[in-house]
């Protein structure tokens, strides 16, 4: 089946791959289109298992809600350049836009899930693979219904959302406290929603640090175990303050905790607001980046 440049050029209209390889496809194919787009597809998978081994520690986080229901994503590429490219962005959208319609209980979950497109979210994973000519990876997403505030920082560097259970989100101030509460998740290094979600054997562990410096304080060490108490007390309140994001200075006024900001403005618009959770990605984190040793591999070639 014989093909013109035209056809050429309209399906690299449609894959986005190169025109060279675009011909190739038509070649194999016998001039078959869908061949054609099929024979991409089954070469973006290949180079799926050929990048496996690289490290993807860049990418974006994005947030998106539909009706009452919000989704975060975390997709990662290995460049940075990658992920400010405008199809990319527009992948990760659609990525949303599936875990909102599906609602899969994880990533793999997600990559059977049928995209916003056709087909499976796993497909369309390796052709953007074979277009963008890096390895990508989905790591991680949730879901949150309800009401909540959303806030994306650098360029989806950072992604937060926060709930709320609330009798006044349709008043006005309350959309300006919670991006307020958002910024501040952001902004600040939280571990916690509040005293009571911070788990037992960290404050266990925190206490005998606590102890074991004073203990070893010549100031502290002959005191009686019951001003210890008090002290560890003390300073138990000091490392809520620091990891809790209810217990934290509010960033905006530093005179009153992120609580009694949103107590105040509950009491303002007449009504009740509670911060019910929080979800924050951080891009790349806990990933471990490969050091390149350019030196090293120069080396490498001229002895080769």
């Amino acid at each position: 089946m014989a093909f013109t440049a035209k056809d050429v050029a309209e399906l690299r209209k449609q894959t986005g791959c190169g025109m060279m390889d675009c011909k190739k496809a038509l070649v194999e194919s016998n001039g078959d289109f869908e061949a054609a787009v099929k024979y991409l597809r089954e070469k973006g998978m290949a180079a799926t298992a050929k990048k496996a081994d690289r490290i993807a520690a860049e990418g974006i986080v994005d947030i998106m809600t539909i009706d009452n229901v919000t989704a975060i994503v975390e997709v990662n590429s290995e460049t940075d350049f990658v992920a400010k490219n405008a199809t990319f962005k527009e992948f990760v959208k659609d990525i949303l836009k599936t875990i909102i319609a599906n609602k899969p209980a994880d990533v793999d979950a997600l990559l059977a899930s049928e995209f916003v497109s056709g087909g499976a979210v796993s497909e369309a994973l390796s052709e953007q693979i074979y277009k963008i000519g890096e390895k990508l990876s989905i790591r991680r997403f949730q879901i949150v219904e309800g009401v909540v505030s959303s806030y994306i920082h650098g360029m989806g560097a950072t992604g937060v959302i926060v709930s709320f259970d609330t009798d006044v989100a349709d008043k006005d101030g309350f959309a300006e406290c919670a991006k307020n509460v958002a910024l501040q998740t952001a902004a600040m290094d939280v571990k916690y929603l509040d005293k009571e979600s911070v788990p037992a054997a960290v404050l266990a562990e925190e206490e005998a640090i606590l102890i074991k410096q004073m203990k070893e304080d010549p100031k502290m060490a002959n005191k009686p175990d019951n001003i210890l108490a008090n002290i560890v007390k003390g300073r138990l309140g000091k490392f809520y303050e620091n990891n809790c994001l209810l217990e934290q200075a509010y960033v905006k006024d530093d005179s009153m905790s992120v609580s009694k900001y949103v107590a105040s403005v509950a009491k303002e618009l007449g009504g009740n607001i509670k911060v019910t959770g929080y979800v924050r990605f951080d891009k790349g984190e806990g990933i471990q980046k490969r050091e390149e040793d350019y030196g090293a591999e120069i080396a490498k070639m001229i002895q080769g």
